[in-house]
């Protein structure tokens, strides 16, 4: 898949499904909790600096945010998951939100769900991935934050994170750093299989 950086597109920012652009593209959500570089990572990922915005403060997204991508599929920026910050109403919005999302759109054809290699993945990780195969969906894991542990110790976090998840057989995992794009083209290859 050829990714043309220059046609990104930020189409809708949505809180509910009457919102939601009907391009006829597939569509890829991307999930994890609020401070695993969500934004960060689709910024490198289509070769932006400031096309998802980032913040220092987790919770930041709040709405379902669009993204085309060169016309050939949309990335679609959910809200980070277990920020404590958020209000208790807040974070039942934002569930029911991405709930409705995940579980009734027909276009979705793959959810990343972003982990931070450097730690064992949270209650939290391990519900979103439950919840997903639980909806029969297909999960890429994507460990990011790579360039932060040594080399030698990679496949050992790979391992931890898989073992916490119990992950399926068919899904992925792949570690990535958004620093020095290392397996950007093995990610992108990752994401076409499935559409």
């Amino acid at each position: 898949m050829n990714i043309n950086p220059n046609n990104i597109e930020l189409l809708i920012s949505a809180v509910k499904p009457d919102q939601y652009p009907e391009t006829g593209l597939d569509e890829v959500a991307l999930s994890g909790r609020s401070n695993v570089g969500k934004s960060t990572f689709i910024n490198s990922m289509i070769g932006r600096k400031n096309m998802a915005r980032t913040s220092q403060q987790p919770g930041k997204t709040q709405t379902l945010n669009f993204y085309d991508i060169d016309q050939q599929l949309v990335f679609v920026d959910v809200p980070g998951y277990g920020y404590a910050k958020v209000s208790k109403k807040q974070r039942e919005q934002f569930g029911k939100m991405i709930e409705k999302y995940i579980t009734e759109r027909e276009q979705l054809k793959l959810v990343i769900q972003l982990i931070d290699i450097r730690h064992a993945p949270t209650q939290d990780d391990v519900l979103m991935y439950d919840f997903l195969k639980y909806y029969d969906l297909p999960v890429l894991i994507i460990a990011t934050k790579q360039d932060k542990i040594a080399k030698g110790k990679i496949q050992k976090h790979l391992k931890v994170i898989r073992e916490k998840l119990e992950m399926e057989s068919e899904d992925t995992i792949i570690s990535y750093s958004s620093i020095n794009n290392k397996n950007q083209q093995v990610i992108w290859n990752a994401i076409q299989s499935y559409l």
